[in-house]
């Protein structure tokens, strides 16, 4: 059985991405790519090599449009300051990654959906025209965003980044796919045992606060649908891992809360 999953990240922030399961070190394969597996040829362990590092350089230049295009201008500093820091974020994770475990972000530039795999509703996906909605405010001046809560929250997006980048080193073998082993075992340390998905805390830090890191209060509105959108994702997940993974259930009765300690 395998499932897809794709963690809700926006189109611009499904990095290395960001973030399968990259809450689930312990259920996720450690597939390599060929060259790392040995079975396969030198030319497929290059254009492996070759995808995983021009995915982020892709992103990267998509955001910039998606943030720029509507404002009409590159004037636009607050997105200046956010596509910045999202692009070295990306490239670091992405250069660190390469070195240190190609082999995490081969897994997650495998974006292929499997036929039998549940998905989200679709509507919920919705809430990714957020990225259009802050340079419409800056174009027609819907909000007038604070500097100081500019830089604040886009100090929250970074620290949020930040931790989705501890969890993947906790987290070494994360993928976009779920595949349950024998071998597998389920992993309870580092941040894993405090809460069962922990990427989603980085995540929905970032997405929330990134509105206001973008000078819009508008956009927040969108962007609060990334909240159901996980959610719905967390349960599904959460279906197939208790269904197939051995010691998944005892897990859940030990780390009880799945998002906010003492809420979910």
């Amino acid at each position: 059985m395998v499932h897809q999953y794709h963690p809700g990240l926006p189109a611009a922030m499904n990095i290395p991405a960001v973030l399968k399961d990259p809450d689930h070190k312990a259920n996720t394969v450690d597939s390599q790519d060929g060259m790392e597996r040995g079975g396969g040829t030198s030319m497929e362990g290059n254009m492996s090599r070759f995808k995983t590092i021009l995915m982020p350089l892709i992103i990267m230049i998509v955001l910039g449009a998606v943030l720029f295009l509507p404002a009409g201008s590159f004037k636009y500093w607050e997105a200046w300051i956010y596509w910045f820091e999202f692009s070295a974020m990306t490239l670091f994770i992405t250069v660190y990654f390469l070195k240190k475990n190609p082999g995490l972000l081969s897994r997650r530039t495998k974006l292929r959906e499997k036929e039998n795999t549940r998905k989200v509703p679709a509507f919920l996906n919705f809430y990714l025209a957020g990225y259009l909605v802050p340079g419409l405010d800056y174009r027609f001046h819907w909000s007038n965003v604070p500097v100081w809560m500019i830089i604040a929250a886009n100090a929250i997006v970074f620290l949020g980044y930040l931790f989705i980048f501890f969890v993947f080193k906790e987290n070494s073998y994360a993928s976009t796919i779920i595949q349950v082993e024998k071998e597998q075992q389920v992993i309870t340390t580092g941040p894993y045992a405090i809460v069962r998905h922990p990427m989603y805390v980085g995540l929905l830090l970032m997405l929330l606060f990134t509105p206001l890191a973008l000078g819009s209060y508008w956009a927040i509105i969108p962007f609060l649908l990334c909240i159901p959108l996980n959610v719905i994702r967390i349960i599904i997940e959460e279906e197939v891992l208790l269904r197939d993974l051995p010691g998944y259930k005892n897990y859940c009765l030990k780390t009880r809360y799945r998002l906010i300690p003492l809420i979910w």
